[in-house]
């Protein structure tokens, strides 16, 4: 039993993460123990539920703990014993999950965020923006007050419209409007899952949503992601043995792999959700990207089954914080409960700012120029990591991403914990896996890797000397 110091100066993490990592090194906790529920742990201690899914997180990146779909955390067995599988994690600055969040957000002025999600400012639709605020600034409209519970009604009815020119038929009275995509994937694991749930994901995913999953105490089942987009074999396996009611996943431009589902795919899995009464949460953020015209399982089911999730914050700014979501209209009604139980309604100037930037005349030609930057960043990194001796698991030659790995890391988490003391923020593969196991996989956003000083950085790293 671990004795926490509320009062001490070393965070409560760092106390369990330190507390359990000396019990597994002493023998008191033994290769293949379960140790307590989240939930359990917490109750026991009396300390939040965050606290201990950041510290179970941490120990299964430094290789003391496994996490088991529908059984739990066990102690993990270890080649050396005392010895961590990813040692260089360890501590409070550990690579982990929400290390990396913090990481973003708090230390955004790390020079080279090679591992980072989003565009560089001057990549983004700053002028269209800068248009739309000083026409905001100009106008007589009422600032004050609260805005439509759904969102800025002209937003939403330019949404609808946008949809329906890919042939999905949808009302603006089924769009929310949400602050950013992450909250509308918050909205949608709180009314979709239950604590213990089984949930299909994409493996490796979309970071933040797999935490977010987590939290909510789901049992995560990774579905694996191919160049083509997903492993359809093992997801009917996982379909048929665990019965699951939920799949949240990326089609389009996926998070971390860039990889694009297939047409035929994307009917496959449809076949299955109606099999299956399975319902789908399609993260479409990167849509904008895409310069390809191409159906999404929101054209193919036509928000039946489907819930589809887009934002702005990658082609317009993410400082406005808008994003959306579309579905049948009684899960959007519930949907927009629980947003207003959370936070009322969602920023109309915001929301204001973005139907100008979209509606200001420029905005295509914007979208355009993006694309063709993204695809010559995308050729330019995947020929600078091919040199190096990387392994490219997709080339999309669009949207933001290249996922690749080398012969020379089986895992690269000390090689990020070195980056980021050098003003580098790489993002090492099990940040983005189901089981945050290691993987010797890393995610490049092409858009930030055009630096010498990360290819500098990689070449000293995988030289025999290492220097």
């Amino acid at each position: 039993m671990l004795s926490l110091q509320p009062t001490s100066a070393t965070p409560l993490v760092t106390q369990i993460v330190e507390g359990l990592a000396a019990q597994i090194d002493e023998g008191a906790l033994r290769a293949g123990t379960k140790v307590p529920s989240i939930r359990q742990f917490a109750h026991a201690h009396q300390v939040s539920v965050f606290t201990v899914v950041e510290a179970y997180d941490r120990l299964v990146a430094q290789g003391y703990l496994v996490s088991r779909p529908h059984s739990g955390f066990f102690v993990r067995k270890r080649a050396t014993p005392g010895t961590p599988v990813a040692a260089a994690a360890s501590g409070p600055q550990g690579f982990d999950s929400m290390w990396y969040l913090r990481k973003i957000f708090e230390h955004r002025h790390l020079g080279i965020k090679a591992g980072c999600g989003w565009l560089p400012g001057d990549w983004l639709f700053e002028d269209g923006l800068r248009r739309a605020l000083r026409h905001l600034a100009a106008d007589d409209a009422d600032l004050g007050g609260y805005g439509d519970p759904k969102g800025y009604p002209p937003l939403r009815q330019h949404i609808a419209e946008a949809f329906a020119e890919q042939e999905v038929q949808v009302h603006p009275g089924q769009v929310l409007l949400t602050q950013g995509s992450s909250q509308a994937l918050d909205l949608a694991v709180r009314r979709l899952v239950r604590p213990g749930d089984a949930v299909l994901v994409d493996d490796p995913g979309y970071a933040n949503l797999l935490f977010a999953l987590r939290y909510q105490g789901a049992q995560l089942l990774g579905v694996p992601r191919t160049p083509q987009g997903w492993d359809l074999a093992a997801l009917e396996s996982l379909l048929t043995a665990h019965r699951p009611k939920v799949f949240f996943t990326q089609p389009r431009l996926h998070s971390p792999t860039g990889s694009v589902a297939s047409l035929a795919q994307l009917h496959r899995v449809l076949q299955l959700a109606e099999k299956h009464d399975l319902t789908i949460v399609e993260n479409d953020i990167y849509a904008d990207l895409d310069p390809e015209p191409r159906p999404s399982l929101a054209s193919l089911d036509q928000l039946s089954r489907v819930l589809t999730i887009g934002s702005y914050s990658k082609t317009i700014s993410p400082n406005i914080r808008v994003g959306f979501l579309l579905g049948h209209p009684d899960l959007v009604e519930d949907l927009a409960q629980l947003k207003m139980i959370s936070g009322l309604t969602s920023a109309e100037f915001g929301e204001r700012l973005a139907h100008g930037a979209l509606t200001e005349g420029r905005w295509r030609k914007h979208l355009k120029a993006l694309r063709e930057r993204l695809a010559g960043a995308h050729q330019q990194a995947a020929q600078r990591l091919v040199d190096l001796g990387f392994e490219l698991f997709h080339e999309p030659k669009a949207g933001m991403f290249l996922w690749a790995r080398h012969p020379a890391l089986p895992d690269p988490v000390a090689l990020s914990n070195e980056a980021a003391e050098q003003d580098i923020m790489l993002g090492p593969g099990h940040l983005f896996m189901a089981d945050l196991q290691p993987t010797p996989w890393m995610r490049f956003n092409v858009a930030f890797c055009g630096d010498e000083r990360l290819f500098g950085f990689l070449a000293r790293a995988l030289s025999p000397a290492g220097s």
